[in-house]
């Protein structure tokens, strides 16, 4: 099957709006391989700096998960549970696909969580096969501390983030 190519839109263009394409970058759109993008050599500079940036930011919130007594994927639980949307509680199957973990392996972080007091287990009262996992007092407690402290984290890396997008023309 023949590649098609298209523009991509730079972000201030599209928060815009507009539709003009970005005339530096072209994407090729291919049958079940989704976009694709030739880079240049400016692109490998801005990709280095944003995966050097990213791990920092993963281990700088590893360091303050272990401050707080938790460990990283315990910090991710009760970040997946905090930022659920809805009226319920999530169930251990949204849990997984929000952490990207197979089913069996959430059931056992949310085991070990709910042992340290950061969790609770309720049963759904639509359907008593699914099993909903809403935060303790201290497993909100600690989710809250940590948030605020990442979410001032977020904002200054997010400035430098934003310098690796291309210039609005």
């Amino acid at each position: 099957m023949r590649a098609r190519t298209r523009g991509l839109l730079c972000p201030a263009r599209r928060a815009r709006g507009a539709a003009r394409p970005d005339a530096r970058v072209t994407m090729f759109l291919t049958h079940g391989e989704g976009l694709l993008i030739q880079p240049t050599s400016e692109d490998f500079r801005k990709l280095l700096h944003f995966r050097v940036t990213l791990r920092s930011f993963l281990s700088w919130s590893e360091e303050q998960a272990a401050g707080a007594g938790l460990t990283s994927a315990q910090h991710q639980l009760l970040v997946a549970i905090k930022g659920h949307p809805g009226p319920q509680p999530p169930a251990v199957r949204e849990i997984a696909a929000y952490l990207l973990l197979r089913s069996h392996s959430a059931v056992g972080l949310v085991d070990r969580a709910e042992a340290a007091g950061l969790v609770r287990r309720t049963p759904d009262p639509g359907d008593a096969r699914v099993a909903r996992v809403a935060l303790t007092a201290r497993g909100d407690k600690l989710v809250t501390d940590l948030s605020s402290a990442h979410l001032a984290r977020l904002y200054e890396l997010a400035a430098a983030l934003n310098d690796l997008l291309p210039a609005d023309e």
